[in-house]
């Protein structure tokens, strides 16, 4: 069977095609003209260059196959052009799924985030169906893969054969933009982080998630959504998890929120003056107030999705970071 993969230059996405070669798929990737393609880089994929913003162009790209991964998005806690973040996640979406009705495909597996869930935010996990609304998204990423998960769900009432994965926090090696998550590992093995939030993630393998989609796409019923996570922890055992990996100090300094809130405020200010990226994202902060925790027992029930234990992955990344030159 002949796959599409969008996103697959990414982090998610380049660890979908990895896995989708190992079952003896066909990959054909959708990836700009001129993008950074080191992901890729020793796979036997097929590369359609093409665009989220051309649909005719995507319907052409996904002719011949069975399946369609969308894991492409614009992903930033902070953007200086929000409109070019919802033409991306939302705009996008809905080209790709319309061509993918359009063509016929099978099935679609669309990568949504825990982001867009209901989160209880006290330590208590979210599951798939926690009550949530568009106004609890915080900033203008969460906004738009809620809305672009809204816009998933109305191709589901059209015929298509979609599933929805929400990743949580993945990491490991071939982060190489970094993610947000990815960021606080390398600025942690640059010692840039004297001190912390007191808050909490999901975190799940990277490797593990990209299979996930692949179980998704076989046992997934159409039209529900899988958490893929695996473990909750604070922010403070994550640090203490990569002091063990590293010998590096994990900071001790725990910050006050709402000083740190305001200074985010300030930073946002000024950067809708210079147009640089603010050192202290207010997405994030806001953010930051609630434990993201989620519950993927959904995940495991259904779909068999395996829960390796995090620490590898934390090990795996700091490899992989250190030996392309992030960290020293």
């Amino acid at each position: 069977m002949k796959a599409f993969v969008t996103g697959a230059t990414g982090f998610i996405g380049a660890s979908i095609v990895r896995e989708l070669l190992k079952d003896g798929y066909e990959v054909r990737v959708l990836a700009r003209p001129g993008s950074d393609r080191r992901n890729l880089d020793g796979l036997e994929v097929e590369i359609f260059e093409g665009d989220l913003s051309d649909q005719a162009s995507l319907t052409r790209g996904l002719a011949g196959c069975g399946q369609l991964f969308h894991a492409a998005a614009d992903y930033r806690l902070w953007t200086k052009t929000p409109a070019s973040m919802y033409d991306a996640n939302v705009g996008g979406t809905t080209r790709i799924l319309a061509a993918a009705l359009e063509a016929g495909v099978g099935k679609v597996v669309y990568t949504s985030s825990v982001g867009t869930l209901g989160n209880p935010g006290d330590g208590t996990p979210g599951t798939e169906s926690t009550p949530v609304d568009f106004g609890q998204m915080v900033g203008d990423y969460k906004k738009s893969k809620f809305l672009a998960e809204r816009a998933a769900e109305e191709f589901i009432a059209k015929g298509l054969p979609l599933v929805i994965v929400n990743p949580s926090t993945p990491v490991g090696p071939m982060d190489i933009k970094p993610t947000p998550t990815g960021k606080i590992i390398v600025d942690f093995l640059n010692g840039k982080m004297p001190a912390y939030l007191d808050t909490g993630l999901n975190l799940i393998d990277v490797e593990t998630c990209a299979r996930g989609h692949l179980l998704a796409a076989e046992k997934g019923r159409i039209g529900e959504k899988y958490i893929l996570g695996n473990e909750n922890l604070t922010l403070a055992r994550i640090f203490t998890l990569l002091s063990g990996i590293t010998g590096l100090k994990a900071p001790k300094v725990r910050l006050p929120y709402y000083p740190i809130l305001a200074a985010a405020y300030l930073n946002e200010a000024i950067s809708a003056v210079t147009g640089k990226e603010p050192l202290i994202p207010l997405a994030g902060v806001q953010m930051a107030k609630k434990f993201m925790y989620f519950d993927p027992s959904k995940a495991v029930a259904e779909l068999g999705l395996p829960l390796t234990p995090i620490k590898g992955s934390l090990e795996r990344a700091v490899d992989w970071f250190r030996s392309h030159g992030y960290a020293r």
